[in-house]
């Protein structure tokens, strides 16, 4: 038996998250993927970014973590929502561990990428060399920003401008009616700001989102067809298995289920489908294993590669168990 087997004789994962007690079991596509990874037989493990480390003993520096075993309940849909059994998950007692003994680790802590999340990929790339597979890879997620990483096929996207310039934010606005101020940090829709050209106050408001024009933001024209939903599309190793659309709740025009979002289940559209086919091929290429795409009207808007959420939506309406699809390519390979 290995170092880090319990007795089980199982293959260890390990999950990089937040803290596990923070995870909505109901909501959460790591802990979908966790179960995923138990149902596949493997022994599921689990750590924060804070509980990576690095030893420069002899033979030479080892990435280690602070990490415990973790079983899980087995969490079903219903036609209401979710059955959670009470406790979820079960801990098992934490031990440092060398990262080199799992052989897949995932990275999905969710953002911002900050200070800390960086340092985290650089300790995890430090496993990667070693032959440590690491989803998504370390490097291509400093690389991909989740917003603009998406202008690499700006061909696919409504009219965009990423600047800190006011006054060329304002043209920008003027030139497009109606615009969405995204913060390049942001995530499940935070910061996300409607507004116009003619907006009484625009270039106060520009001023106050770039930090007065020392950070850059993104524009981009407003898509109408936002009320009939956000598309979240969620591919494995290029290949999209599955997608729920987020329909905005009333007076809302973010669609974003931690917003208030409405998920409704949806099939692919031939244009999303070619979308997800002009990406794959740099998507396997750079390591991004589990990506989530969202698309506005067959427009791309983000390609979210830290912690892509919706599998829960996507299993509950749509039927597919994506999770367990996911684990079994992940074995394959």
């Amino acid at each position: 038996m290995s170092a880090i087997d319990t007795g089980s004789g199982r293959e260890p994962q390990l999950f990089v998250v937040d803290p596990i007690a923070r995870l909505r079991p109901t909501k959460d596509s790591s802990v979908a993927l966790m179960q995923a990874a138990q149902r596949a037989g493997q022994q599921v493990w689990v750590a924060t970014p804070a509980d990576l480390s690095v030893t420069g003993l002899e033979p030479g520096h080892e990435p280690l973590v602070w990490a415990q075993p973790a079983e899980l309940a087995d969490i079903r849909p219903t036609p209401e929502g979710w059955d959670v059994p009470e406790p979820w998950v079960v801990l098992g007692e934490p031990r440092w561990l060398p990262l080199g003994h799992f052989p897949r680790v995932w990275m999905r802590k969710d953002p911002p990428v900050d200070e800390a999340y960086l340092y985290a990929t650089h300790l995890l790339e430090l496993a990667a060399f070693q032959g440590v597979r690491v989803l998504n890879h370390p490097a291509a997620l400093r690389s991909w920003n989740e917003k603009l990483g998406a202008l690499r096929y700006s061909h696919l996207m409504a009219p965009t401008l990423v600047s800190a310039h006011v006054e060329q934010l304002a043209a920008f606005a003027e030139g497009h009616g109606e615009v969405v101020l995204k913060p390049l940090g942001g995530r499940a829709g935070q910061g996300v700001v409607r507004s116009h050209g003619g907006a009484p106050g625009l270039k106060a408001l520009l001023e106050l989102v770039t930090q007065q024009q020392a950070l850059p933001v993104m524009v981009q024209a407003f898509l109408p067809a936002v009320t009939a939903g956000d598309k979240r599309i969620l591919l494995v190793n290029g290949e999209p298995l599955g997608a729920v659309n987020r329909r905005p709740a009333a007076g809302e025009f973010r669609s974003n289920l931690a917003v208030g979002g409405e998920p409704e289940a949806t099939e692919l559209t031939d244009q999303e489908r070619r979308i997800c086919a002009e990406l794959a091929p740099a998507l396997r290429a750079e390591g991004l294993f589990f990506v989530g795409i969202d698309v506005i009207d067959g427009r791309l808007s983000e390609i979210n590669v830290t912690s892509p959420t919706g599998v829960r939506e996507i299993e509950r309406l749509g039927g597919i168990p994506l999770a367990d699809i996911t684990m079994a390519r992940l074995l394959e390979g």
